[in-house]
């Protein structure tokens, strides 16, 4: 098989019969290392439980991933150390983090799979994106482990209850838990994550960045934010980066690069419209960029995450 065809395998460890490809909620697609996880129309989230042994090799997805155990031990070998989760811990594994996950016979979990791209837009999520870009590991004797574990449990059972507006109310309860972790535990447990100097002020930075989120899809020099928040554009960088996590040019890349995925999951627009009302200079440089950040080109990521395909499933 050539190296940028996509492989698809079934989602869970065991593949029902009769069928090779289809698991009994979806697919599981790989490229290489890179698995770009299904899900149902109009959702971005995914949720699989598993009651039998299971492997799967080191691979990557730009969904962030939670393991919620109820029975047995599943494994995670992440890039800095091995996870044993046991129930009544978490592990929320981050995107993009590569990992490999084995689960013996006598393991009962729920695998929770979802888009952070609708988090993007909060802007306090701003000042924690440093930190929940690191796997966060919540054992039992943390402060925060309970209350996030019965969120967690909402959300399972929100998911599979399918009722009106289901995917919104799981995404209500995965922001309280980030909600949860940004002001209870990730400053106790994160000692070294960068913290805003008290000489910032939010609110002005909250400004600046709602003036990006109106202005991402036109031409938007930095010089042109500094000066609407009456800072230099030297000062106004340095900032900017203490209070987001990341640069302002990473920050307003990622904005456009988010834009363009819903546009083309949500619509059947042209991919020059896309450019276009992403802010993208022209289709070579958006091609370039949102193949660096997705792991593939935009019209395989409208083929796999698109409505009509989603549908096929």
């Amino acid at each position: 098989m050539r190296s940028d065809a996509l492989n698809l395998t079934a989602a869970g460890a065991a593949r029902p019969e009769g069928d090779q490809g289809r698991f009994a909620d979806g697919f599981r697609i790989l490229q290489g290392k890179h698995e770009y996880v299904t899900y149902l129309e109009h959702s971005s989230i995914r949720i699989w439980p598993s009651d039998v042994a299971s492997h799967y090799d080191s691979h990557v997805h730009s969904a962030v991933e939670i393991i919620l155990p109820h029975r047995g031990e599943s494994v995670y070998h992440l890039p800095d150390q091995t996870y044993r989760v046991k129930a009544g811990q978490v592990l929320i594994v981050p995107s993009l983090c590569p990992h490999t996950l084995t689960e013996s016979a006598d393991t009962l979990r729920y695998l929770i799979l979802f888009e952070p791209n609708a988090f993007y837009n909060l802007q306090d999520m701003a000042t924690v994106n440093a930190m929940v870009q690191r796997p966060i590991y919540l054992r039992e004797e943390n402060e925060a482990t309970k209350p996030i574990s019965e969120l967690l449990h909402k959300t399972v059972e929100c998911y599979f209850s399918r009722e009106g507006m289901w995917n919104t109310m799981c995404y209500s309860y995965l922001l309280q838990v980030y909600a949860l972790l940004g002001r209870d535990y990730l400053q106790k447990a994160v000692p070294d994550a960068p913290k805003v100097r008290r000489s910032i002020d939010p609110e002005l930075m909250n400004s600046a960045m709602t003036y990006i989120s109106e202005h991402y899809m036109h031409e938007l020099p930095l010089e042109e934010v500094a000066a609407f928040t009456g800072f230099s554009k030297y000062y106004f960088s340095r900032v900017f980066k203490e209070f987001a996590g990341v640069s302002f040019t990473e920050y307003l890349t990622v904005k456009r690069v988010n834009a363009a995925a819903n546009l083309l999951i949500h619509s059947d627009k042209p991919i020059r419209d896309v450019v276009d009302e992403a802010g993208f200079g022209s289709i070579a440089t958006f091609n370039r960029i949102f193949r660096s950040y997705k792991h593939c080109t935009p019209t395989q990521f409208r083929t796999i995450y698109g409505a009509a395909s989603i549908r096929n499933l």
